[in-house]
């Protein structure tokens, strides 16, 4: 009698973000030059993808609407008073950024 395990098909693995190196370079770039500003967009076509969760993508856009009301909030005028709005989307983009180059990583397992 034949096993069961040799005829099974073999499970598809997980799909890609990322093609090539030049398109992780991009996505990951993404953040840093719009400013924060587009920093979940890598997640939303992650989610779309199939890549990560949608939960884990609409945690992204919350974070990043949450970071820049309270920017906005902290610093209303632009007239730089409150170094903390910088610091806020400096980090913003330091963490989008991050993620989005280890949304192909196979060890990261969080909303996959």
């Amino acid at each position: 009698m034949a096993s069961p395990y040799i005829n099974a098909p073999l499970v598809p693995s997980r799909p890609r973000m990322f093609n090539s190196v030049p398109a992780k370079v991009i996505w990951t770039l993404v953040p840093v030059v719009t400013v924060s500003l587009c920093a979940a967009v890598p997640f939303v076509v992650a989610a779309v993808k199939g890549v990560i969760k949608p939960w884990l993508a609409a945690a992204y856009v919350a974070a990043e609407i949450a970071v820049l009301i309270v920017a906005t909030v902290l610093d209303p005028k632009g007239d730089e008073t409150s170094p903390v709005a910088g610091l806020l989307l400096v980090l913003l983009i330091i963490t989008a950024a991050t993620h989005t180059a280890l949304l192909d990583h196979e060890k990261i397992t969080v909303g996959k």
